[in-house]
């Protein structure tokens, strides 16, 4: 007999994890993975948590003492990150029918097999994961999202578990007690104000979730927490999808390392996320609608007045094109002020649809796009890198002042032939 059961497969700290699988050096060592331009910690190894670092710590105040306690640095590695969780689904996709990327370490998979056989299961794919990532992941199954969700928190957290957690198959008087001591706000999709509004009902607790009368929960807070409770009790409520993969907006946004002060300056940066956006798109296979274009000074300066100039232009068709995209990023520089010293800019591109899915009349297409530039240049990127080329102001061989500052960060071992991992033989 076969029943339909859900895991959720997670990686344990998961960017410092990235690091460590690349360099042997790190194993047992409290590594920092700081946010953009080396600002503040975003991620640590449980090592380092256990000094008491934790997410939102500026790295200022962490560098005077971080020799001293052994603390290694490393600057957010986005590449080697994005790629190691793409090799993290086609693994898991190896083994189940069905895979939905929940975040960039996270993902739910299919279980069709009978119940006795979802732990073996469990732990191959962990032990794969291992193998050939080199990624320590927790693997819980349970016959809901919400369920699969809290026995995946019991593989990581509870000793005996060796970071596989069936939640059907642990003692029912156990699973009382975890449902019991568990606060609400650890249910996946309560957050903390829908906690104070269940706290104010008498509801605490998982298991005082789970007896609440879902008709109330549904009247007083809405469908999504009365899922929630149907899921306590068993019911499949979240179907897993194929489609989170497909967003409707898409946005590249940077800190600068120094202020852009100019408006020639502030076209280059303009030009250079408009084609950086594109390659995302392309790389997606996608087209965008409308482009908005912004940018802003630092909310802490004491010299001036917050400003946070923006344009949005709606394009004739749907396009991927860095041309043109390019173009309409530069539908900003009239609102820029000289002098002013902006922090941080972005892209934001909305309406998006699948490539080509959108046929348009011929009057309405840009000559630009029928060269097919975008994916021309995507696919050179692919072979020689992501700065291998680009188009006017957005060709940048050597970084620019504003560039976001990434002083600390380790090799793009994946995506890059000249940062391969070379070993030498002994």
């Amino acid at each position: 007999m076969t029943e339909k059961l859900v895991a959720l497969i997670d990686v344990n700290s998961f960017y410092a994890s990235c690091e460590r699988a690349f360099d042997p050096a790190l194993a047992a060592r409290p590594v920092v993975v700081l946010s953009n331009n080396d600002g503040c910690a975003v991620a640590m190894s449980p090592e380092a948590k256990d000094l008491g670092v934790s997410v939102g710590m500026p790295w200022f105040k962490l560098a005077p003492t971080a020799t001293q306690r052994g603390i290694i640095a490393r600057s957010s590695n986005y590449e080697l990150y994005g790629d190691m969780s793409h090799r993290f689904l086609q693994v898991i996709g190896e083994h189940s029918p069905q895979v939905e990327k929940y975040s960039i370490d996270e993902a739910f998979a299919a279980f069709d097999g009978p119940p006795s056989a979802a732990e073996p299961w469990s732990r191959k794919l962990r032990q794969e994961i291992t193998d050939r990532l080199d990624l320590p992941v927790g693997i819980g199954v349970g016959p809901t999202k919400t369920l699969a969700k809290l026995a995946n928190l019991a593989a990581k957290k509870v000793d005996g578990m060796h970071g596989v957690c069936v939640w059907d198959a642990l003692p029912e008087d156990y699973r009382e007690q975890v449902l019991s001591r568990l606060p609400v706000q650890q249910i996946w999709g309560v957050g903390p104000r829908t906690a104070k509004k269940l706290a104010a009902m008498g509801v605490e607790t998982a298991s005082q979730l789970r007896a609440a009368d879902p008709l109330m929960v549904r009247k007083r807070l809405g469908v999504p927490v009365m899922r929630s409770l149907l899921e306590l009790r068993g019911q499949p409520c979240v179907e897993l999808t194929d489609a989170r993969d497909f967003l409707d907006s898409l946005v590249f946004s940077r800190s600068f390392s120094s202020p852009v002060t100019t408006a020639e300056t502030m076209e280059q940066v303009l030009v250079s996320y408009a084609q950086r956006a594109c390659t995302r798109l392309n790389t997606r296979q996608s087209e965008a609608k409308t482009l908005t274009a912004w940018a802003m000074t630092s909310w802490h300066s004491n010299n001036s007045v917050f400003e946070s100039p923006s344009a949005t232009l709606s394009l004739p068709a749907p396009t991927n094109d860095p041309v043109i995209l390019s173009r309409a990023a530069k539908s900003l520089l009239p609102k820029i002020k000289e002098g002013t010293r902006y922090t941080k800019a972005g892209i934001t591109l909305t309406d998006l649809s699948p490539a080509g899915s959108q046929p348009t009349l011929d009057v309405l297409v840009d000559p630009q796009q029928e060269s097919g530039l975008g994916p021309l240049l995507q696919r050179v990127r692919e072979k020689a890198g992501t700065d291998s080329i680009g188009l006017g102001l957005g060709g940048l061989r050597i970084p620019a002042e504003w560039e976001m500052r990434r002083e600390m960060m380790s090799p793009r071992y994946t995506t890059r032939w000249e940062e391969m991992l070379i070993v030498h033989a002994t």
